[in-house]
Formats: C-alpha cells, sequence, structure tokens
C-alpha cells in the first residue's frame, strides 16, 4: 500500500497540484492584502471613513462599541464587511485566473497553416509545384 501511494504521490500532475496549490495559498494572500490595505480604504475614505472590515450587523439586544467588542463578548453578529471584502477578494483571484487561462490559451493557439505550395508526383514521389502538370524529376504526364 505505502508503495502505491508513493507512485500515485511522485505522479507529475500530482506534484504539479501540490505547487500550484501552494502558490494559490501565496496569492491569496497577496490579493487580500491588496483589498484590505489598498483597494478598501480609499473606498472606506469615499464613504465618509467606513471601515468595511468592521460593519456587523448585531443579533443581540446588548449593544457594542465595535466588532472586536462585539465578538469578545460572544454576541451573535452578522459580518457583513468582512463577507463584502471576500467577495472583492474573489473577483479579483477570478479575473486574474481567467486573463491568466486566457493568455496560456492565446499561447497554446497553432498557427493557421500556410495553404500548400507543393505536391507529391504520383509516380517519384518526388515534391513538385501544385500547378504543375508534368514532373521536371521523372517527365511523368501528372493531370
Amino acid at each position: 500500500m505505502w508503495k502505491e501511494f508513493r507512485e500515485f504521490a511522485m505522479k507529475g500532475n500530482v506534484i504539479d497540484l501540490a505547487v500550484g496549490i501552494i502558490i494559490g495559498a501565496a496569492f491569496g494572500k497577496i490579493v487580500n492584502s491588496l483589498v484590505n490595505d489598498v483597494i478598501m480604504p480609499p473606498i472606506g475614505l469615499l464613504l465618509g471613513k467606513v471601515d468595511f472590515s468592521n460593519l456587523y450587523i448585531n443579533l443581540s439586544e446588548q449593544s457594542f462599541a465595535s466588532l472586536a467588542e462585539a465578538t469578545e463578548a460572544g454576541a451573535p453578529i452578522i459580518k457583513y464587511g468582512i463577507f463584502l471584502n471576500n467577495i472583492i477578494d474573489f473577483l479579483i483571484i477570478a479575473l486574474v485566473i481567467f486573463l491568466m487561462v486566457k493568455w496560456i490559451n492565446r499561447l497554446k493557439r497553432e498557427e493557421v497553416a500556410a495553404e500548400p505550395t507543393t505536391k507529391s508526383c504520383l509516380y517519384c514521389k518526388s515534391e513538385i509545384a501544385l500547378t504543375a502538370s508534368r514532373c521536371p524529376h521523372c517527365t511523368s504526364q501528372l493531370d
């Protein structure tokens, strides 16, 4: 069983998948920082100095001054500000992955094959001009 597992784990696509997951996790951290530290502060400033990560709905009858205070008290809350940040994270990651796949597909596209200008002689198999009516090598009549 150990031998079979090792063979499975060492297959090329499993290693590629592991590398992809590690790079994806690191990329996720970068996007999270981009959203929380770069994108959301100016949006919050434009909307009246709102910090989206602190937006929440208190479901208890007690009132709390901040999200941290409500969380510390164990109050039931809906953290919709963090949810909005996560939606923006997802949209950015989805856009980047879409652009990468589009770029990779463009690289994979084969160039359109040029129309042939030669053909093979039916008798001697030499390459001859497509419009030739007689083979220059064996002088056979082609048409």
